[in-house]
């Protein structure tokens, strides 16, 4: 395997990890103004992702600034293309951050419902455009001959974009519910179970649409075969049937496992069918960045690839040890979140 593709797998990797962690801190936080009844509760909910969201977010940080030193062309072309919807993604990331440490700044209902439904609306609105968006590296957007984006903000939002986004947010509000399963207790864990039997169905049903139709946009629009991106596409499939399956059964961690699997999948379906490709022009195809054409140097992916080899792993290591201390259960006595 050539560095460029070892990087290319290694931000699809950390990509996954990304929407698989932070996947279910943003199902928790659309879930804030449905399965919790009172404040207490809500701060209770809080508390199951209290200590672990901001370190989630580590993974954007580094998907980020490893698309910029190992495809910086592919970093400028996407960034300057999606800056409007970038900024909105950024602006729903604050508001949720912010809603985290205010809402404990004052104990008026009427202010903590404020700052719930902030959290709530940050976490629907950035996955679903991180949906829209990065489907829209397959989808294909207007690229010229030098690389450069040549359409516009609405050209982002098409049938196939569009579906894409609402899957996402599907997905992850499914995930979320089973996560909230396995950290609460008493009538709390009850309606939250009852949230991920409502959604178990709808999200499977959408995420399964969403990766048949990748494989489909791959054959089509990124003149590829149905293999290999038929096989992460169909363990998604088998992967959400299953989480629908345990969760009927009240089998919450097998759920919670598949709704995992389910979406590192998906995330692995869209990659699989873009490679080797990273954008898709269209309508000239010929205009897509590659790979290789959008690579940093051989000598700066040498260097951050040793820099990879010993940093990744203490990440990895860190944050096991971090979900091992924080596992247990949360419930019962009030909190302020």
């Amino acid at each position: 395997m050539d560095l460029e593709t070892f990087w290319f797998c290694l931000i699809v990797v950390v990509w996954a990890m990304y929407f698989l962690l932070e996947g279910f801190d943003f199902g928790v936080g659309m879930l804030l103004p449905f399965v919790p009844r009172s404040g207490e509760e809500r701060s209770t909910t809080l508390r199951t992702i209290g200590p672990v969201w901001d370190a989630n977010e580590v993974w954007l940080v580094v998907a980020g600034g490893a698309t910029f030193a190992a495809f910086p062309a592919w970093y400028a072309t996407m960034f300057s293309g999606f800056y409007l919807a970038l900024l909105l993604i950024l602006f729903f990331l604050i508001v949720r951050v912010v809603s985290f440490e205010w809402r404990s700044k004052s104990e008026s209902p009427r202010w903590r419902a404020t700052w719930s439904w902030a959290n709530t609306i940050g976490s629907f609105g950035a996955p679903l455009l991180w949906g829209i968006g990065l489907a829209n590296l397959l989808g294909g957007v207007p690229i010229d001959s030098d690389g450069h984006y040549a359409g516009t903000f609405w050209d982002l939002f098409s049938p196939y974009t569009v579906v894409a986004g609402i899957a996402v947010v599907a997905l992850f509000a499914f995930h979320g519910a089973t996560f909230l399963t396995l950290r609460t207790i008493g009538d709390l864990h009850d309606r939250a179970e009852r949230a991920a039997l409502r959604l178990a169905i709808p999200a499977a049903a959408l995420g399964a649409v969403y990766v048949v139709w990748t494989v489909a946009m791959a054959i089509d629009r990124n003149d590829k075969d149905l293999f290999p991106p038929a096989l992460p596409a169909a363990v998604a499939i088998v992967a959400l049937a299953l989480a629908v399956v345990f969760i009927l059964r009240g089998r919450n961690g097998r759920a919670f496992t598949m709704t995992g699997l389910g979406i590192v999948a998906a995330v692995a379906t869209l990659f699989t069918s873009l490679y080797p490709r990273v954008m898709v022009s269209s309508p000239d195809f010929g205009n897509s960045l590659t790979v290789e054409g959008a690579a940093s140097s051989h000598y700066a992916l040498a260097v951050m690839s040793v820099v990879a080899v010993i940093f990744v792993p203490v990440v990895l290591l860190y944050q096991g040890w971090t979900y091992h201390v924080f596992r247990h259960r949360v419930g019962g006595d009030a909190v302020n979140s």
